[in-house]
């Protein structure tokens, strides 16, 4: 078998994994499903749906927490709109760049600033069934509406989080001070919000300090935290892939994602060895393989669109040097071969993998070979593409926030 097979431009590919090119007997139909079956499963976070909306006062932050969470700074083409004003007039749905059913609801503030929304229209017209859970934001003290609206959604039983945003903006302000204690200047703003709050109680409301510039600092991460025990386990898995890389910590959670979905896609390889039909494990192992390094590869922030974010967030023009695994090349060129896929692992891995591909069809050893040799490359690929993406992290200067 040559190297310099592409698995992008296999045939078998090409045939078993679009349906309008199938041209197999009637026994293979059952096939047919179960192999897209897999592929679906294979993406299954992919397709879940999570809406997330984000309210609050006018000039609070909002569009900018939207932005952050898309991993978009504000000057992009497709960024929501910010302002000193009132830019929002209507919910607006802004999708995830790279997995559109995570969806990001920018409303409408409630106060004096959007007069068309006052809080009991404001009930009215946003359909609060629409999302998974509310984040109300304020970048000064939370207010009366604040207050309606969070009650509102707890008697819909929906989830709801304060975040008192621009923190920065604080920290800045009072750094000058002889007597400058940034964790005293936290705690204050903590208590004020909470004395803003008292009339929500059972439970006390948490309050996440952040900044949508430093995901970094401040509390977010222990927002992400609170999400995950909260939300149910596909969502939350769904928000973690979405998630821009920040941190150690986050980056962590997609790597231990990723590694724990690698033996389910194995057993798919495993199953379909065993279909009497020449080819067909390897046109479906080399599927099986594209879609899930493709899907760490985005989720790992490693496509050259996340880079050049990042770059520019950092200041530090090089970071796209770093990427020189051969994996990592392969798939941003779209030219992943057998080659990439030996030099993940060792010798031994590499000829168990092109014996499950010879058409020796339909036996119990085949499955054996075929799932060992596809698990092994799955977890190897994603340290690989897990081991690019920490450098990228220590070249950019964000290994140390864990």
């Amino acid at each position: 078998m040559s190297d310099e097979v592409n698995v992008f431009m296999d045939p078998f590919l090409r045939i078993y994994t679009n349906p309008d090119q199938i041209e197999v007997a009637d026994n293979l139909t059952d096939i047919k499903k179960e192999f897209e079956d897999i592929l679906s499963n294979a993406t299954a976070l992919e397709n879940v749906t999570l809406n997330i909306a984000v309210t609050g006062m006018t000039g609070a932050g909002k569009s900018s927490l939207v932005n952050a969470l898309r991993g978009l700074p504000n000057d992009d083409k497709d960024a929501a709109p910010t302002g000193t004003t009132e830019t929002t007039m209507k919910p607006n749905m802004y999708p995830h760049p790279s997995m559109p059913n995570v969806k990001i609801w920018d409303l409408p503030g409630i106060g004096t600033g959007s007069p068309k929304f006052k809080a009991k229209k404001y009930l009215k017209e946003v359909k609060l069934d629409t999302f998974d859970f509310f984040i109300i934001i304020s970048s000064e003290r939370f207010k009366e509406n604040d207050v309606m609206l969070a009650k509102a959604i707890k008697e819909k039983k929906k989830l709801f989080y304060f975040l008192r945003s621009k923190i920065d903006n604080d920290i800045q302000a009072e750094s000058q001070r002889k007597d400058f204690d940034e964790q005293k200047i936290l705690s204050h703003i903590r208590e004020d919000c909470h004395r803003n709050l008292k009339d929500i109680d059972n439970p006390k409301p948490k309050i996440f300090l952040i900044s949508s510039f430093e995901l970094h600092k401040y509390d977010f991460q222990t927002l992400v935290d609170t999400l995950e025990k909260q939300l149910p386990a596909h969502k939350r898995d769904a928000l973690i892939l979405s998630l821009p890389i920040y941190s150690s910590k986050i980056l962590d959670e997609k790597i231990k994602l990723f590694m724990k979905q690698t033996w389910s896609a194995a057993v798919a390889s495993g199953s379909i060895a065993v279909a009497p039909v020449p080819g067909l494990s390897m046109a479906c192992d080399a599927a099986i393989l594209l879609a899930f390094f493709t899907k760490c590869y985005y989720a790992f922030c490693l496509d050259d669109d996340s880079i050049d974010k990042l770059s520019v967030r950092v200041n530090n023009p090089s970071l796209k040097s770093v990427r020189k695994s051969p994996l990592v090349i392969a798939i941003g060129k779209k030219k992943l071969s057998n080659k990439e896929l030996s030099a993940l692992t060792n010798r031994e891995a590499a000829v168990k993998f092109a014996w499950s591909m010879v058409p020796v069809v339909g036996s119990k050893k085949t499955a054996e070979m075929s799932y060992s040799a596809t698990l092994t490359l799955l977890r190897a690929g994603v340290q690989d593409l897990a081991d690019t993406a920490k450098e990228v992290l220590k070249v950019a200067g964000l290994t140390d926030v864990y």
